[in-house]
């Protein structure tokens, strides 16, 4: 029998050990080359391109240059997601390390002892990487002539918790006695390509979607749901009842069922409460995560930490605890 990849020693490119090993300059080296890929890690200004740049670093010890074009003062991490940083460069690289070592999802309590840092910074922390995965997949589409993608859904929060005597409990199957923060993570996922996953309120509501992220020619594989139904004008369309079986006459999802299968085991054994407008990012975490589970936890590392450098500073994020405290 083969042995899992996971098992290997192709695997275990890079660990925590390896990262504290490493000088100072050695981390603000990783740093930088990620973040100017293009001049072999030198300075070039984020405000005007200019690459004549010189060393001013504070007493702090923080990298820091002065453009000599436009004067201004620019950091490694200025304009990308960890813009305004307060903790060390090689803490953000373990972070990165710790992140991208857990199989199905880090536990943000586990990342913050580790770390020793607050479970807010954590929490912080982990959705800017997790937007950072996401920004690898944005606008892509999936598919096209010749080419075969799964699409399912399913029903993730909202969970009604039932009263202790039986003759009080309510019909939780019923939409009446839902708690209105239940919603689908629909999946479209090419064989042999990328995850694409997004929330919405229903799987009908994902028909637009579907269309706009899948290519025209693809055979889309789906199962016996009558939220599909519309897109028999769009596609090629393979239908499979599950009652029945996994794979019935070359139809088959189990693709699809794959990347659920790890986003619900992230959610049971990691973070337990993954509803309301952090859904979609834990959705798009686990896509990340499924398809990249077959390269080494150092070329992870290393796209997750280059993804960052390239993101501009967070939308949902930056200045998310202050702005709750302003209010």
């Amino acid at each position: 029998m083969a042995q899992h990849f996971l098992l290997s020693a192709a695997a275990r490119s890079l660990s925590p050990a390896k990262v504290m090993r490493m000088s100072d300059t050695g981390v603000e080296n990783v740093f930088l080359r990620l973040r100017w890929p293009e001049s072999d890690g030198k300075p070039v200004c984020p405000h005007c391109g200019c690459a004549i740049c010189y060393a001013c670093r504070r007493s702090n010890g923080h990298p820091r240059w002065r453009c000599k074009a436009c004067h201004h003062d620019f950091s490694v991490t200025s304009g990308t997601l960890f813009a305004w940083h307060k903790l060390p460069l090689r803490t953000y690289l373990l972070a990165i390390a710790g992140f991208c070592n857990e199989v199905k999802g880090k536990s943000m309590l586990a990342l913050g002892r580790e770390l020793d840092v607050q479970y807010k910074t954590a929490f912080v922390l982990a959705h800017k990487l997790r937007e950072a995965m996401a920004s690898s997949v944005k606008a892509l589409r999936i598919g096209g002539e010749g080419r075969t993608a799964e699409i399912d859904g399913a029903w993730f929060g909202g969970h009604v918790r039932p009263q202790n005597l039986a003759a009080d409990r309510l019909d939780r199957r019923l939409a009446a006695n839902h708690s209105g923060k239940r919603r689908v993570v629909v999946t479209m996922r090419e064989r042999g390509g990328r995850t694409l996953a997004q929330v919405f309120p229903a799987e009908a509501d994902a028909v637009a979607a579907i269309r706009q992220r899948i290519a025209k020619g693809t055979t889309v594989h789906a199962d016996e749901s009558p939220a599909w139904n519309k897109l028999h004008a769009s596609f090629a369309m393979q239908r499979i009842n599950h009652q029945e079986g996994y794979s019935i006459d070359g139809a088959c999802t189990n693709g699809a069922e794959s990347y659920f299968s790890r986003l619900r085991r992230g959610e049971l054994g990691h973070h337990h409460h993954i509803a309301g407008p952090y859904l979609v990012r834990y959705a798009q975490e686990a896509a990340w995560r499924e398809d990249l589970r077959r390269i080494s936890n150092g070329a992870q590392v290393h796209g997750v930490a280059g993804l960052a450098m390239r993101c501009p500073p967070s939308v949902d994020f930056c200045g998310y605890w202050q702005r709750a405290h302003a209010a």
